[in-house]
């Protein structure tokens, strides 16, 4: 089964050897897909409520106004968790429920959820990573200006200081921001994304920004946390163009620059790349001593790949001037994404051999499907379960050809708000019915403890 061995009763999946010992098998959520309690303990309002609150915006109109109630069935969460067996925990903190007005003062009630679920987990023997930023900027902050203004990248910074000091003395590894790319593109060029926005003129600010942000957010953690272990989390696109004519060998090239090298360029001390300026032609709001910030050194890469994209020439789009293009007769999710795991194994080479990267995590990859409860109560779905397999396979793959892959984790721990999708698109290890929030393991999620235990028994017995 693509570099793992066929599932038997009784048989552990030896190829997991090439990980090594100490790896990292985690679970991943993020604060607006699952906590709900958008209005409780002080939280103020973020773009995505009222992006999801405006008509049209989302799938079925649907909302994270509950989500999973995680705010309130975290410990139910944590219990299970514990039944997969996951040694750590993805999750994000929610910028409005720390800092309701963007700037200023902290609002105590809200750190303190965190602050519990931190205890919990290292008490369960789970490891707390959390993401300071997985898109829910304080409406405040967007009304003011939003990622276009700089003042937000400093903002940015101020809130990562106050929760690095309260959680630093328990918390070790952080991840600054999660997918820059769809903050900056789907959320201020294609629009479909909070806060909504078309724009290439706000767009590459916004980008800038991000990535500014990120700087010196780092900064502050490891000012107030000096044993952080800090990263950032990339959706890295793998494109291929669709045809061999030089239009669209130049637009998978573009492609490739808008989804990789804008994104890992700037934090590995290389710029933002000269190509990819003047595609989109609006000027950098740069100053002296941001690229040496942006370029503050890492501890780890976050990678997360769900799909690979073929693209095609298009004079007449926006930038980057390209299109994506269907592939007749290949396997596709529910949310119509391409399967091809030699995709996340080609990235993490990548990673590796292009960008020097000492230590990776994959922080997000899973798959989609329209998931049912059976009359016996139960889950079962293959499909998801051979896209783990293949995808962790291809892991192990990049594993042996040398790639410091330390770490992954499988998105999601549970069914969840799915963004523009709403409540359509399943792609929990974790069944969630949100009309009761009654929890169930699915097939994908036995299979997924089964392989971490499979791998710590194999540990075990080399040791």
């Amino acid at each position: 089964m693509n570099g793992l061995t066929e599932r038997t009763e009784g048989q552990s999946v030896h190829d997991l050897t090439s990980f090594p010992a100490d790896f990292t098998w985690g679970v991943a959520t993020a604060a607006y897909q699952v906590e709900g309690a958008v209005s409780e303990d002080g939280r103020s309002p973020s773009i995505w409520d009222t992006f999801s609150h405006t008509p049209g915006k989302v799938d079925g109109n649907d909302n994270g106004d509950v989500a999973c109630d995680h705010y309130h069935r975290w410990p139910e969460d944590i219990a299970l968790m514990k039944e997969l067996g996951v040694g750590a925990y993805r999750f994000s903190v929610a910028w409005p429920r720390v800092v309701p007005g963007g700037d200023g003062p902290v609002n105590p009630a809200g750190l303190a959820f965190y602050d519990r679920l931190v205890d919990a987990l290292l008490e369960a023997g789970i490891t707390p990573y959390p993401t300071l930023y997985h898109w829910d900027l304080p409406q405040v902050l967007q009304d003011r200006g939003g990622w276009p203004a700089r003042d937000t990248a400093e903002h940015f910074a101020a809130y990562a200081s106050h929760v690095a000091s309260a959680l630093g003395d328990r918390v070790t590894e952080w991840a600054t921001l999660n997918e820059p790319l769809c903050s900056a593109w789907i959320g201020h060029l294609d629009g479909t994304m909070a806060p909504g926005l078309t724009d290439i003129a706000v767009a590459v600010p916004a980008s800038y920004h991000l990535l500014l942000g990120h700087g010196l957010a780092t900064q502050a953690i490891r000012a107030v946390a000096p044993n952080a272990q800090v990263g950032i989390v990339n959706n890295l696109g793998y494109a291929e163009p669709a045809s061999d004519s030089e239009a669209d060998v130049a637009a998978a090239r573009r492609a490739d620059g808008h989804m990789v090298r804008w994104w890992l360029d700037p934090i590995h001390g290389r710029g933002f790349p000269a190509d990819m300026r003047e595609v989109y032609g609006v000027a950098l709001p740069e100053r002296p001593g941001d690229l040496e910030t942006i370029a503050t050194p890492l501890d780890w890469l976050g990678l997360n790949y769900y799909f690979p994209t073929t693209v095609a020439d298009d004079p007449s789009g926006p930038p980057p001037f390209i299109r994506e293009v269907q592939l007749p007769g290949v396997r596709r999710t529910a949310m119509d994404w391409e399967i091809r795991d030699e995709g996340l194994e080609g990235l993490l080479m990548r990673l590796t051999e292009e960008y020097g990267a000492a230590r990776i995590h994959v922080t997000e990859n899973g798959s989609a499907w329209p998931d049912v409860v059976g009359p016996d109560g139960q889950v079962d779905d293959p499909e998801r379960v051979r896209y783990l397999e293949e995808h962790l396979a291809a892991c192990a793959r990049a594993v042996r050809r040398g790639a410091p892959l330390a770490g992954y984790f499988a998105w999601s721990l549970l069914d969840n708000f799915e963004w523009a999708y709403g409540y359509d698109k399943r792609f929990g290890l974790v069944y969630v019915d949100y009309a009761t929030q009654q929890r169930i393991v699915k097939g994908s999620g036995r299979r997924y403890g089964d392989l971490i235990r499979a791998h710590r028994r194999d540990g075990e017995q080399a040791a």
